[in-house]
């Protein structure tokens, strides 16, 4: 057979070997997921008999929930959960001179990749070495990875979303899935490229063997299948150079809606690829721009809804501070909240287009608002008892979140409320959540919270949460431990009001303790302890001495959770994979990683 009909159509295309490739990539996702949701499964329901059989006991009761009830678990916690690739470096970015490089997956994240990668590539592999036709080697491989790109286009599209079905169902974090995203993106491109490099070699035989110089191009510009093929995999490229880290951190917005753009061209370069050539999978790629879209009507129908009533929208307060901002959202409907939950803000009179950033829900209040419509507006009290009836009302949520001073739209937040006389400013915005929240530490006898900067936010509403259920007798919890960490004391003004509501509930005394550490303090002798309950320290946290500490007098099982900078974060974890062995100690982690 001539080599030239092995670069046309599906000649030489293995198909049902692609199938049975397919349903193996399927097969290995959904076992995994099987895993993570019977490991999920268990631990909830430990947790939920240790909360429940710990709601009234004391600290000393609670002594047979500390300690590890087995080997096995306890060990994989420290040696590949919550381990670090290497020694403790995990969401600490690298540097090259000024330039973001990324952070580096953790030992349980590189496994996952590295079973998928590989699992990819074996199925690339298995070709028909026997055939002694080049070309028809080559034309089983372009249709093999063309085939797999076009597989994995569900799942990267799929965990791109914030409103990804998963994250609920296995409790896995979104920051996660965008690490599974970025990978298999980049998986995508490797495959595209293999399937066009495939192509081109069978073509320069072919052509090779017609005498034809120009071949090539004559079938890419004569061929709308090969010029939209062509179209998809240039978009891929770029997709691939702009979505670097480096590229990332330089410039997150124009990246962000340029990595739009570049994908929907990429999908729809794709469609048409696919539908001029008849290939079996082209509903694959269908099914991808179909999610793409439901996901972000799931979201626009979010924003509508949470933000906007017939006659008014979401009101936005901000009240400049130093360094940062407090930004309060008067939300048209009420929401129902979880500790630890963050949104995404949109600030359309800041920014060229609506470009959201997540933030951590730092306070919340809901309350009765009296309400009256425009016709009751009109009417005027005709009797003592009109005076004297209540309005009916409605119930208001606000929200208030912490954005520190950064470039981009936090800076010109900052410097427009700056720029007014009060330091307080009324703004257009909205915002699209919650999202996050997926573990309660209601089970646990003892919880330390650490945080770093801003990162206080995500840990206020479960000191919060906490010290509510405690009065209530609804949690296992009999100590908190908040600590956190800040350059200066400029920091403390940002949740000065929170924190003196938390310091006037019931019992708060007995269950929290706040350890503050300044790392540059403007005087020395700023640094002063309010009381055993409020400690502030000089110089820099360390979270190995205060996790050591903390163990040895514990109450029941102890949780550790992190929000701050990935290296604050690196060393937390490090602290906390220390002592899983030696007790029940479970690590929770809140990034944001882009």
């Amino acid at each position: 057979m001539h080599p030239s009909n092995f670069t046309r159509g599906l000649m030489g295309v293995n198909l049902q070997m692609d199938e049975m490739t397919t349903w193996a990539l399927w097969l290995s996702i959904f076992a995994m997921c099987l895993i993570i949701i019977i490991a999920r499964l268990i631990q909830g329901g430990v947790s939920q008999l240790r909360h429940l059989f710990n709601l009234r006991t004391d600290p000393l009761q609670q002594a047979y929930w500390a300690r590890n009830g087995t080997v096995i678990w306890p060990w994989l916690k420290k040696n590949l959960v919550y381990a670090a690739l290497r020694k403790k470096r995990h969401n600490r970015n690298l540097q090259v001179g000024r330039l973001n490089m990324g952070t580096i997956p953790s030992r349980f994240h590189t496994l996952l990749l590295t079973l998928y990668i590989l699992s990819n590539v074996a199925y690339c592999c298995l070709l028909n070495f026997k055939s002694c036709n080049k070309s028809a080697l080559l034309a089983e491989l372009r249709g093999r990875t063309g085939h797999l790109a076009f597989v994995n286009m569900m799942p990267l599209m799929v965990f791109a979303g914030r409103n990804n079905a998963f994250i609920p169902l296995l409790r896995v974090s979104f920051d996660t899935f965008n690490i599974l995203h970025r990978w298999i993106g980049r998986l995508i491109v490797v495959e595209a490229i293999v399937h066009t490099c495939a192509w081109m070699a069978a073509k320069h035989i072919a052509d090779t063997m017609e005498g034809n110089k120009n071949g090539m191009m004559e079938a890419l510009h004569g061929s709308p299948f090969l010029s939209w093929g062509t179209v998809s995999l240039v978009s891929m490229i770029f997709v691939l150079v702009q979505a670097s880290s480096a590229i990332r951190h330089l410039a997150y917005e124009t990246f962000l809606h340029l990595h739009q753009l570049l994908a929907f061209i990429t999908f729809l370069g794709a469609a048409i690829h696919g539908h001029q050539g008849q290939l079996p999978l082209t509903n694959y790629v269908y099914v991808t721009i179909a999610f793409w879209f439901l996901e972000r009507l799931i979201r626009l129908s979010k924003i509508i809804y949470r933000n906007f009533g017939l006659r008014s929208s979401t009101r936005v307060t901000v009240e400049a501070l130093p360094e940062a901002c407090r930004v309060t959202f008067e939300l048209k409907r009420p929401w129902e909240l979880r500790p630890g939950c963050h949104v995404y803000a949109h600030f359309p009179t800041l920014t060229w287009s609506l470009s959201s950033h997540p933030f951590s829900i730092a306070w919340y209040d809901t309350r009765p608002t009296p309400y009256r419509s425009l016709e009751d507006e009109k009417k005027l009290p005709s009797s003592i008892k009109d005076l004297d009836s209540p309005l009916p009302s409605r119930t208001t949520t606000s929200i208030t979140l912490i954005m520190s001073k950064k470039e981009g739209m936090t800076s010109k937040l900052h410097a427009r409320a700056r720029a007014s006389p009060s330091g307080i400013i009324n703004i257009r915005g909205f915002i699209e959540g919650p999202y996050g929240g997926q573990e309660s530490l209601h089970s646990y006898g003892t919880v330390l919270l650490f945080a770093g900067g801003v990162g206080i936010t995500h840990q206020l509403s479960h000191v919060r949460d906490l010290l509510q259920t405690y009065n209530d007798a609804t949690s296992a919890v009999r100590k908190i431990v908040l600590i956190w960490s800040v350059r200066s004391q400029d920091a403390f003004d940002w949740v000065h009001p929170w924190m003196t509501e938390i310091f006037q509930m019931p019992h708060r005394r007995q269950v929290l303790k706040v350890l503050l550490f300044v790392t540059k303090p403007r005087h020395a002798g700023d640094v002063v302890s309010r009381s055993n309950q409020v400690q502030m320290f000089g110089g820099r946290c360390k979270p190995g001495r205060i996790v050591e500490e903390e163990f040895e007098k514990r109450a029941g099982a102890m949780a550790v959770t992190v929000c701050g900078p990935g290296a604050f974060a690196d060393e937390v974890r490090a602290a906390t994979r220390e002592r899983v062995q030696e007790g029940v100690v479970d690590f929770m982690e809140e990034s944001f990683s882009w």
